[in-house]
């Protein structure tokens, strides 16, 4: 793929130098020209190829927009920007779909070719999986393409998954499945999506891909890389799961797999996604997290009820400045009885001291509908920020914290100062406070 030199301008970012390169996409290290801030620049030109390639890489890039535009989470790398380039005098870049993320200091594949981690090291960066996992599935998102090539490791060794071009909304009857090109990593797919239809959709998808993916990088983090399907190509690692999968062949790991993940693998490694489904990656986290004392995956660690599953859900209407009247910035007491302050599990933004759009969270317009963009009023909150909230509705739609804790509470809080206010809903796990409020008698919309 045609280099790009050190000093390259890409729209209003530069490069710095060269990070990884793929079949479809090269990565580069950059800084902002306006205020050299470091970030990634995930490339993918388009001149030279067909339609059909084109149009390929132009809906991986529309669906990794997509999922940013509508994810938040400290475990998923975040989504700066995104341009499309037009002719700068160089072919190669002409039309090119230019994707900005936060930058991370390595990639897990980088680590295991490094050398070996010691198990507690290793069960620290499964859990930081398994945690990003959790807030996936539960916002009713499929990865696609769970590898340590797209598992990275920031600066603080903090886990955030990212690369989401493949991943799939589950929209089947119950959020059970979806459906997705018929891409992926070979070494990583389960032994249903090589027998699965083509329909005009695509391949079904369901979570318990990713579950699979997971037993296969816990092997690989406890055996230097090494897959537990034996071959010398991806297509002979292929064949070998088959075999496994028609029961033609036992599961073998590697010996120097500890005894607690061997076991987890093999879960994991169920053949089926019948069996697997019994195995979610909450329950998967649940497991992890007992058998290490409780432990978190380190760096970047919360207080207990952090962080719903959706985050930064509108976007619009999310501007600074647009507080009710009547709200405060909080301090460091605790809120008067009847108030809640608002927690966003993100250090960044609870870092920061302005009201910066990429940190704003949203208000339910009624806490019995899914939790989406269609479902947030105009106003937005920020961390911090003290609500004053009339009463709880304790049955609403479960919204999963970081931690992977469901809650169904919704506080009914004020827009403004006043009896007569308008009101929204704040999810439970965005605060920590647990005020005594009565039950909410008409919970069916905001004010």
């Amino acid at each position: 793929m045609h280099p790009l030199p050190p000093g390259r301008r890409v729209g209003r970012w530069e490069v710095t130098g060269p990070i990884a390169a793929g079949g479809w996409a090269s990565v580069y290290a950059g800084r902002s020209v306006e205020d050299g801030a470091e970030v990634a620049l995930k490339i993918l030109p388009t001149a030279g190829l067909t339609p059909r390639q084109a149009a390929k890489v132009a809906e991986t890039a529309r669906r990794e927009v997509e999922f940013a535009r509508r994810n938040r989470h400290p475990r998923l790398v975040r989504l700066l920007d995104s341009v499309q380039l037009g002719a700068q005098g160089d072919a190669f870049l002409d039309g090119a779909i230019v994707l900005v993320m936060e930058r991370a200091e390595r990639s897990l594949r980088d680590l295991l070719e490094a050398g070996g981690v010691t198990e507690s090291e290793g069960g620290a960066l499964i859990a930081g999986i398994c945690e990003g996992l959790v807030h996936l599935h539960a916002a009713g998102w499929v990865h696609g393409d769970l590898k340590p090539d797209n598992v990275l490791l920031a600066a603080d060794g903090s886990v955030l998954l990212a690369d989401f071009g493949l991943a799939t909304e589950l929209t089947g009857t119950g959020g059970t499945h979806g459906h997705a090109p018929p891409m992926g990593t070979f070494d990583y797919l389960p032994p249903e999506r090589w027998r699965a239809p083509l329909g005009e959709r695509g391949v079904t998808v369901r979570p318990s891909g990713d579950v699979w993916a997971l037993g296969i990088v816990v092997h690989e983090v406890f055996a230097r890389g090494a897959s537990p399907f034996p071959g010398a190509t991806p297509a002979a690692r292929a064949a070998a799961v088959q075999e496994y999968a028609q029961r033609r062949a036992p599961l073998r790991m590697a010996d120097g797999v500890p005894p607690f993940w061997r076991a987890l693998a093999a879960d994991c490694l169920a053949p089926t996604h019948a069996e697997r489904a019994a195995h979610t990656a909450q329950s998967l986290l649940a497991r992890i997290r007992a058998h290490r004392g409780g432990a978190g995956p380190g760096r970047r660690r919360h207080a207990p009820a952090a962080l719903a599953a959706a985050a930064v859900l509108a976007s619009g209407a999310a501007v600074a400045g647009t507080v009710a009247a009547g709200w405060t910035h909080a301090g460091g007491s605790a809120p008067a009885a009847g108030r809640v302050r608002v927690y966003n599990a993100d250090p960044d933004c609870q870092a920061r001291s302005g009201r910066d759009p990429r940190c704003s969270l949203g208000l339910a317009i009624d806490p019995r509908e899914p939790y989406l963009a269609g479902n947030v009023v105009a106003t937005r909150v920020w961390h911090g920020d003290v609500l004053d909230a009339e009463c709880e509705e304790p049955h609403g739609v479960p919204i999963v914290d970081e931690m992977g804790t469901q809650s169904p509470r919704w506080f009914r809080v004020r827009l403004s100062g006043g009896p007569a206010a308008p009101t929204a809903w704040l999810p439970a796990v965005r605060t920590l406070d647990r005020p005594e409020l009565p039950a909410c008698s008409s919970p069916s919309s905001a004010g």
